[in-house]
């Protein structure tokens, strides 16, 4: 599992989140831990690596 650190787009707070890197591309849904709001997480992976991380507001 790799650690992640990125900054929330509602609150701007940091949190970390663990990405486990055998799938190359991921999508989901996933709550602040903050300020409970969601977000759409887009991850890229190459060998293991983080190639691209996306962290959105999703418009409610």
């Amino acid at each position: 599992m790799l650690e992640h650190f990125f900054q929330c787009p509602y609150c701007l707070a940091e949190i970390s989140m663990l990405i486990d890197p055998s799938i190359n591309a991921q999508q989901y849904i996933e709550d602040c831990e903050v300020c409970c709001n969601p977000m759409e997480l887009r991850i890229e992976l190459e060998e293991g690596e983080i190639i691209s991380f996306e962290a959105r507001s999703i418009e409610q």
